[in-house]
């Protein structure tokens, strides 16, 4: 058996008997507890899904899971963890080259729902109070003053100063302004 141990903790699957899944989940738990080793097998879960049938004009929700035959274990690996996982009743091995345990990565949490997708960054390289130069568009030639910007949309709002009137607020896309020096 060929164990890494990590340093953080990471989803593992392991492989069950089909229709052992709940009970290795709960023989994993109680282990852990046993052991006092909740903060590194931190969850295990039998990922379900609500499916509503209609049987004789009666309606039911009902639970099916996901992956039969699989249980995906949270948890930092190694020897004493991979030692109760391996060693719960019903447990075949984990997912692996040869069993060994390999972790997900964070796009097949994603796809299975565990991880959420990070929200992307938006960085900006304008800032409220830039002044700035239109460089196309209606008012291509004018310049202004940023008041908000919205990285994510890829838009500033500009306050323009025309024709010697009422400055005027107009929502601009990065592309159509520069920062002055």
């Amino acid at each position: 058996m060929n164990i890494t141990p990590s340093d953080e903790p990471k989803w593992y699957i392991a492989h069950t008997y089909s229709g052992y899944e709940n009970k290795v989940k709960e023989g994993i738990e109680a282990m852990a507890e046993h052991r006092g080793m909740e903060d590194q097998i931190l969850e295990v879960k039998v990922p379900v899904q609500e499916v509503v049938e209609t049987k004789n004009d009666k309606t039911v929700v009902r639970e099916k899971k996901l992956f039969p035959g699989y249980v995906l274990i949270h948890m930092l690996l190694n020897e004493e963890t991979w030692y109760i996982v391996r060693n719960t009743r019903g447990v075949t091995g984990f997912v692996g080259p040869g069993s060994d345990p390999v972790p997900m990565s964070d796009q097949e949490l994603i796809k299975m729902g565990i991880m959420e997708e990070p929200e992307p960054v938006y960085e900006s390289a304008y800032e409220v109070g830039d002044r700035v130069s239109i460089i196309n568009g209606p008012f291509k030639g004018l310049s202004g003053v940023i008041r908000e910007v919205y990285p994510e949309k890829f838009r500033a709002n500009v306050i323009i100063s025309m024709f010697g009137a009422q400055d005027t607020p107009t929502e601009l896309e990065f592309k159509q302004i520069r920062k002055e020096d």
